[in-house]
């Protein structure tokens, strides 16, 4: 995705006698883009009133104070909303007073986002918002971006992570090669891609599962380790749980799988490892 809603410069041949020459981040090959009914060529400055960012590599001079930085980006902004609330609503009312140098990964995510709301934005653009959270900050930055939506905020997200965009997305668009190969509901692209049902169960050693091909609607298993997958159509969970009861096998793990919007992706792009 262009980052369209930033000025990009780039050094002047002679940067120390001239200073930075800013030139259009990208020129259109076909056709036309609008956002929020705004050419971004045109009216660069305009739309960036109205739109909020949170970047996936951002950073603040190693000294500067949370409140400093919010005070700082409310500046840039002919429109802003108070931004104390947002210190309280994002969890960073007790590191009003820390320099950004202090702040863990987890607050810096959050901080960064509260900038990207200080002029009350439309839209809010959020790139690969968890790279390098751990689990529990990662849950806690959902949280944050379904408070963004809840507050009546339009969110892009971009984001390599499956799923995350399954539970955050009201739409996903899968890019390939700068294409939009695919833009459904998360749950409309997995029902286009669904194939067989699979049933999973761990399994003990020496178990041979072969004898669960013998059940209706089953069409093959697989065993990697411990894991048993068995492949099928039809209520696959209740006659493989059955089978497996006919013969005095209680797995504790039985349970049915569907699939996943990375199954999706990968049917899509194929698994092929590429740059």
């Amino acid at each position: 995705m262009p980052n369209y809603p930033h000025n990009h410069c780039r050094p002047a041949p002679d940067e120390h006698a001239r200073g930075p020459a800013c030139q259009a981040p990208y020129s259109a090959d076909a056709g036309t883009v609008r956002v929020l009914g705004l050419d971004p060529q045109r009216q660069g400055s305009e739309l960036r009133q109205r739109i909020g960012v949170q970047l996936q590599q951002a950073a603040l001079p190693d000294d500067l104070k949370v409140w400093e930085a919010l005070d700082l980006f409310a500046a840039f902004y002919r429109h802003t909303v108070d931004w104390q609330p947002l210190l309280e609503q994002w969890g960073l009312a007790e590191k009003r007073n820390a320099r950004f140098k202090s702040l863990s990964g987890g607050q810096r995510q959050r901080l960064f986002i509260a900038l990207a709301l200080v002029n009350d934005p439309e839209l809010v653009f959020l790139d690969e918002l968890t790279t390098g959270l751990d689990p529990q900050a990662r849950r806690q930055t959902w949280d944050l971006v379904r408070a963004i939506r809840e507050r009546g905020k339009t969110v892009v997200l971009v984001t390599h992570f499956m799923d995350e965009a399954e539970q955050l997305c009201d739409r996903v668009a899968i890019i390939d090669h700068g294409r939009i190969v695919a833009l459904d509901a998360p749950d409309a692209l997995i029902r286009q891609i669904q194939g067989e049902s699979r049933v999973r169960f761990s399994v003990s050693n020496g178990f041979d599962p072969t004898f669960l091909e013998a059940v209706p609607g089953v069409s093959h298993t697989v065993r990697a380790g411990d894991q048993v997958v068995v492949y099928g159509s039809g209520p696959l969970l209740a006659r493989v749980a059955a089978a497996l009861a006919e013969r005095q096998i209680t797995p504790l793990d039985l349970e049915s799988e569907r699939a996943t919007l990375e199954d999706v992706f990968l049917a899509l792009t194929g698994r092929r490892i590429r740059d």
